[in-house]
């Protein structure tokens, strides 16, 4: 069967293909999961950005569990210094463009997902375009400044966002939902001064980080589990050390004193 059809067949089809079946089982056997909770993934859409050490596997393991439309945001093509981090290159592919080598390896992993690649980081002009197209984001972009662009588009659109951060053998993660929960600009009003591009990073811990993020997307789209609503999951992998801290919404936070109607949470 043609990757075409493949694709035409998971997306129309109400009941999941026998294929399907075979390839998720061992995830359906989850008990609040089952072929009902498959079915919301594969009618689901998710945007990563970006694709890197972080973004590049959340988004392998959204395309593994079958999120059925998985928008890519990344510019640029592929360095070496990317390798020991990016799942989703590999040493053949450097220089070529890191966004469409990433799709290609979703693609082969599972044809029943449609994945579009994006060949640009987000900005003011394509963050509500992005953010507009599908039912959850997974940030996991380097910059504040891309960062904050993209919860100032969650809230005004009222979606769903998984926010993946790491530094060193640091991370953290917690889910946003207007309205609901604190949004990133409550924890971070604007850019800290001292946060650099380029920073210290152990492939392990932004692929753990992302694999978390996964998690949580996946937790959201099917509704099962309790996702990290006003919550926080901070890491410190030097030490093994994990705790949950509960956030607090900024009442005076400029982006999301006022948003109106919840997004649902599945």
């Amino acid at each position: 069967m043609k990757r075409e059809d493949v694709k035409r067949e998971t997306l129309n089809a109400s009941q999941l293909s026998e294929e399907e079946r075979e390839m998720y089982q061992w995830q359906m056997w989850i008990p609040d999961l089952g072929e009902a909770g498959q079915k919301k993934l594969r009618n689901a859409s998710a945007l990563v950005t970006r694709v890197g050490g972080v973004g590049g596997t959340a988004a392998l393991y959204l395309a593994a569990a079958g999120v059925g439309r998985i928008v890519l945001a990344h510019a640029g093509n592929i360095k070496k210094s990317d390798l020991h981090r990016q799942v989703l290159m590999s040493h053949g592919k450097v220089d070529e463009p890191r966004v469409e080598v990433a799709a290609a390896r979703l693609r082969d992993l599972n044809p029943h997902v449609q994945v579009e690649a994006v060949a640009e980081n987000v900005s003011d002009a394509n963050a509500a375009k992005l953010v507009g197209s599908v039912d959850v984001v997974v940030d996991a972009a380097p910059t504040f400044a891309e960062r904050l662009l993209l919860n100032r588009e969650i809230v005004r659109q009222k979606k769903v966002m998984v926010e993946c951060a790491m530094y060193e053998m640091e991370g953290s993660l917690t889910t946003i939902v207007p309205a609901k929960t604190p949004c990133l600009a409550c924890l971070y009003p604007s850019p800290p001064s001292e946060w650099k591009r380029e920073f210290p990073v152990l492939g392990a811990v932004s692929g753990m980080i992302g694999c978390l993020g996964a998690v949580e997307a996946i937790k959201v789209l099917a509704g099962i589990g309790r996702p990290l609503l006003g919550r926080m999951v901070i890491c410190d992998l030097r030490e093994m050390n994990f705790r949950t801290v509960e956030l607090k919404k900024n009442p005076r936070c400029v982006v999301c004193n006022s948003t109106g109607e919840t997004p649902v949470v599945r």
